[in-house]
């Protein structure tokens, strides 16, 4: 099954029809990508987004061709021709003998109305990304992540470093609960998602203590809520790591943080230049 998916992508300066979209173009060499929601037509925290791409750039020492206000123009290229104004876009540089740019319409996965009630089941994974800080590609690490999630039937799996400390999700970033204290891993040792960013931001505005810092799996019983972030599940409450139960649906600071995050993605469309 492609993961191009509707009807037209864009390969470097061509728009092409999806059934002649090849995966295994992605294959190989090294690739630099992010994943952005759309809504109403409208690419959030698209400056955000490729900000974080210039980074993987420098990290990587990988230089990316095209300017943002070029990337920008693609997106909505790749919109206006897809006749779609909901989804999720990935733009992906490919670094091999010959570079190549790839935008496309990906599957998306946005929770339910019940896992947004009820929470989601997660999963502790031992193992870790290798440049946590870049948005790598990563075909091996990710078929191994999603396999253990399908086995056990869980949302997300939770990754867990060398040391045994909590780190992120396998497509997402962690946030932990303990009293009015908001703790995330440090940036050191995850993806800087781009929600991510924005929850710290507005927990400030509201008053929480926003800490990164390392937790150990195992304290992760002493936890009072958790919750996961990113493009496509916002701010989604865990109910259970592995058969660690949580009542995060009724923490008060996850559901403030909710619906703070909301406002500000709602912000973000309407205010889009």
């Amino acid at each position: 099954m492609s993961e191009c998916v509707n009807e037209y992508y864009i390969y470097n300066n061509e728009i092409k029809a999806c059934e002649q979209f090849d995966d295994n173009l992605l294959k190989g060499g090294k690739s630099l990508y992010e994943v952005i929601r759309i809504i109403d037509g409208k690419p959030l925290f698209l400056h955000k987004h490729l900000t974080r791409l210039e980074n993987s750039s420098n990290i990587t020492n990988l230089q990316i061709w095209f300017s943002k206000d070029e990337i920008k123009n693609k997106i909505f290229e790749l919109i206006e021709s897809n006749k779609i104004d909901i989804g999720n876009v990935k733009i992906v540089f490919k670094f091999d003998n010959v570079n190549s740019f790839f935008a496309y319409f990906v599957r998306h996965h946005y929770p339910r109305d019940e896992d947004y009630k009820n929470g989601v089941k997660t999963v502790l994974y031992h193992g870790e990304r290798e440049n946590p800080n870049a948005k790598i590609i990563n075909i091996n690490f990710r078929a191994a992540v999603d396999k253990e999630v399908k086995e056990k039937n869980a949302y997300e799996a939770i990754l867990v470093n060398k040391k045994g400390y909590i780190t992120e999700g396998s497509k997402s970033n962690i946030f932990m609960i303990k009293g009015n204290n908001v703790i995330t891993a440090p940036l050191v040792d995850v993806l800087p998602g781009i929600t991510r960013a924005v929850i710290m931001e507005l927990c400030t505005e509201i008053g929480f203590q926003v800490s990164e810092k390392n937790v150990h799996y195992s304290d992760v019983k002493d936890l009072e809520g958790m919750f996961i972030s990113g493009t496509s599940p916002k701010v989604l409450p865990i109910s259970r790591v592995d058969d660690i139960e949580f009542n995060s649906v009724n923490n008060k600071a996850i559901l403030e943080i909710m619906k703070k995050y909301n406002e500000v993605v709602q912000e973000d469309i309407k205010s889009f230049d």
